[in-house]
């Protein structure tokens, strides 16, 4: 545990214990703050990335008065709780270090929380038992919303609502839960115990707390971020952890799906509007005409955050400042106009693949339909107030309707960066059409713009994020510091090895010509035997796609590899399915714990190898089979890299090695969770060879690449194995006091000799000056032409 603080008086950082790439990631972090700039920062694994990032920014929270929030995002739930507790422990050690009773309550007064969604922190005991997060979140407004609410309370028993949301509305705004750090699971304890909602609980102390943990999509995705994220101040510092895949992520913020059920979903939802209309016309047609009279005045800012059915999806700045147009004002009109438009996506599904820009299926639109481009930029604003107006419950059967109305919004709003692509069949081998409208981003750049602007200092950091410059130049931000840490070791806690043929000489590929040639099948299975029978407890495979995996594994099975791996080891398969896999991973471990030994078949760019730590024993060695390159028939990844060359200059195959190598360094990034843990990383494709591919490895993986690695068959590889587990078991000292673990003497030495470094570049930099200004009076030694035309010459 690492416990920083900033001195008050010298403003410098003073650290107990740390590791040297520790100090040198809070040093440029501090930079960062202090020029109020943003920065990418590559950390290697397992050397206590979190722990320096959260002990910096809460020593900088603590010593300026004007304490600027941190948003702190990561990709999953379980890295959300990791971080929490991470906090935890380091305010608890805080508290303990503090020196003044004034020091100790300032430590005590510190609010860290984190949020995640309904489903995850609801405890109303029958919405709770819903298994879609969608439907949860739809009953929950049927209890929660304003209208219910006021209902319920002027005529107790009228309506049904949320005991737990009722309680937590009688408690004073900003003092709904005492100070301190709350995991997810501390929320939720303290929700059952004080009969409060936990999720309406952070959402609404989120503007009053020093640091907030949450998802990426509360930031970048504009539905959700307009209702979660939107008071937060603009001095905030935002932390983007594990944004390997930040520029995905982006993309996924602002593309939309729609297909064949979802459109007759939402036909049916339309019908279902419309009756409720002629019902309400003929109950309380006051409502109706009092929403008319709003539109007409341009007020459709109606709802509260907290109950609002849906978002604008667009970005905060494309978002028309101006009242909806007249010829979807009335309610009637507009379910006529979604009839329309409904209509028209279901008989576009041509029996060719098509692929338009958004202002060609304007056009198209328009001259078959009739429907003009501005009404559809107000669809999911007018759908929003129409829901309201007609006060329904059960939104989830809206839903369809809502991803529509979405879609509506968007492809009249954005023209350059997007693209419509419309494919005729679900998979590449079906035979029944069933067309998939993709509404698909280009440029990841757009999501995340709004956040670099609104504020000061953004930090994107991760273990496997090389090459470094490639995520300024696909997000078009300037950082002011840019830095690849490396990995200082008094021992090589793992070893990389790059097998590039069989012990038969065969070269092994993944490549599309020979990855189902036998002999490489058969080759890529010796590794796994010969591996099996040497490394102890567990080892991940990790193969590109789910498809080779399913090829290659049949092919292992008849060619009799998989019996002879489970003389050695168990085997458990990743499937698409979540729970399959939860399963699978939770009987892998048992398998490492109880000395049988297990080999768990996994996938790049699934869920073991972003989220999931094989520490130790469930660790000691990862395989990559083949480069993770992605699908490249995919028409979406083709326009993607189309736009990425046209709009920034990236090749094609820069942007495909550059992706294919950030998934490979992730999954064998696993293996090392921390300096005293130690692991195998075998690269089992010829290709990882070459230097190029090699090049775009982070450096604390590719430093310890010898020559003699890069290029191994079967057999040296599983010597140099073998030799590498003799020489790990014997040393002790892998944290050896002053290499790998900095003691305050060493920080001190190292701040010297900073120090002293600086000040011999001060006086090179002024030797420089002197010199430049010689040279600009004499001119390289002769006289100023200026000089030489005054002069009067006797030739």
């Amino acid at each position: 545990m690492i416990y920083l603080h900033v001195h008050p008086s010298q403003h410098e950082m003073q650290v107990t214990e740390c590791i040297p790439e520790q100090y040198a990631y809070m040093c440029d972090l501090k930079r960062t703050l202090d020029a109020t700039g943003h920065c990418v920062l590559e950390m290697p694994s397992g050397t206590g990335k979190t722990v320096s990032l959260l002990s910096l920014i809460v020593s900088y929270q603590q010593f300026y008065p004007t304490k600027r929030k941190l948003i702190y995002c990561s990709r999953t739930v379980p890295e959300i709780e990791k971080a929490l507790a991470e906090l935890k422990r380091l305010m608890e050690y805080r508290q303990e270090c503090a020196e003044t009773d004034e020091e100790k309550e300032k430590e005590r007064n510190f609010y860290g929380i984190g949020l995640t969604s309904r489903k995850n922190l609801c405890i109303h005991p029958e919405v709770s038992k819903e298994k879609k997060g969608v439907v949860v979140d739809a009953r929950c407004r049927d209890l929660t919303n304003a209208a219910v609410c006021e209902k319920g309370r002027q005529n107790p028993g009228s309506v049904e609502l949320c005991d737990w949301h009722e309680e937590l509305g009688k408690r004073e705004p900003g003092n709904l839960i005492p100070p301190g750090v709350y995991t997810l699971a501390d929320v939720l304890e303290y929700g059952r115990d004080n009969k409060v909602c936990p999720y309406f609980l952070v959402r609404r102390m989120m503007p009053f707390v020093d640091v907030v943990i949450y998802s990426f999509h509360y930031l970048l995705d504009p539905k959700v971020a307009e209702q979660v994220s939107k008071e937060l101040s603009k001095d905030a510092i935002v932390v983007f952890d594990e944004a390997h895949n930040i520029d995905n992520v982006c993309i996924e913020s602002l593309s939309i799906d729609l297909t064949r059920p979802m459109l007759d979903s939402a036909a049916r939802s339309v019908g279902r509007l419309g009756d409720k209309i002629e019902e309400i016309k003929k109950t309380d047609a006051s409502k109706l005409q009092d929403e008319y009279a709003k539109l007409v005045e341009g007020l459709q800012d109606a709802a509260d955050n907290e109950d609002a059915f849906m978002s604008n999806p667009v970005l905060p700045e494309d978002l028309l400042k101006e009242a909806i147009p007249g010829n979807i004002r009335k309610a009637e009109h507009f379910i006529a106009f979604l009839k329309r438009f409904v209509e028209y996506l279901k008989a576009c599904a041509p029996d060719l693949f098509l692929q338009e820009t958004p202002l060609s299926f304007l056009q198209h639109l328009k001259d078959i339909t009739y429907i003009e481009r501005r009404p559809l930029r107000f669809c999911a604003e007018r759908l929003q107030s129409l829901v309201r107006t007609l006060e329904l419950d059960r939104l989830d059967e809206v839903h369809s309707l809502q991803k529509v109305a979405t879609f509506a919004t968007l492809v009249a709003t954005y023209e350059r960066g997007f693209l419509l692509i419309l494919e005729p069949f679900e998979t590449d081998n079906a035979t029944v059409p069933n067309p998939i409208f993709h509404f698909t981003c280009l440029d990841p750049s757009i999501a995340i713009k709004p956040v670099f602007e609104r504020f000061s200092s953004v930090v994107i950091t991760s273990g496997t994020i090389s090459p470094l410059d490639m995520y300024p130049k696909m997000l078009q931000f300037t950082p002011v510091v840019q830095e690849s840490y490396s990995m200082t070791l008094t021992r090589n806690s793992f070893l990389p090895l790059v097998i590039t043929r069989g012990s038969d000489q065969v070269a092994i590929s993944s490549r599309f010509e020979v990855r189902n040639d036998p002999a490489v099948v058969r080759n890529f299975g010796s590794i796994l035997i010969e591996y099996s029978k040497i490394v102890p407890d567990g080892i991940v495979a990790f193969f590109p796609s789910y498809l080779y995996m399913e090829s290659i594994v049949a092919a292992w099975n008849d060619m009799g590899i998989l019996n002879e791996v489970w003389k050695h080891k168990l085997i458990f398969v990743e499937t698409p399915d979540a729970n399959e896999t939860s399963i699978a991973l939770e009987n892998y471990r048992r398998a490492c714990d109880n000395g049988r030994g297990a080999v768990l078949l996994s996938v790049a760019r699934g869920k073991v190898s972003e989220g999931i730590d094989f520490d130790h024993n469930y660790g000691r060695a990862v395989i990559m089979f083949g480069v993770p390159y992605q699908y490249t028939e995919s028409r979406i990844l083709k326009a993607r890299l189309e736009y990425l060359r046209d709009a920034y200059r990236i090749r094609e195959s820069e942007f495909l090695g550059f992706d294919a190598m950030r998934n490979a360094a992730q999954c064998v990034g696993r293996v090392l969770r921390g300096k005293t843990d130690w692991g195998l990383m075998v690269f089992a494709d010829k290709r990882f060879a070459r230097a190029d591919k090699r090049a775009k490895l982070p450096r604390w993986i590719n430093q310890y690449i010898t020559e003699t690695a890069s290029n191994l068959s079967t057999d040296m590889a599983i010597t140099l194995s073998k030799l590498f587990m003799r020489t790990i078991s014997q040393n002790p000292n892998e944290n050896q006091t002053g290499i790998s673990l900095w003691t305050i003497e060493d920080i001190e030495k190292a701040q010297a000799q900073q120090k002293e470094q600086q000040a011999i570049e001060a006086e090179r930099r002024r030797d420089d000056d002197v010199m430049d200004e010689d040279d600009d009076e004499y001119g390289n030694g002769g006289f100023d032409d200026e000089v030489l035309a005054n002069m009067d010459l006797d030739v």
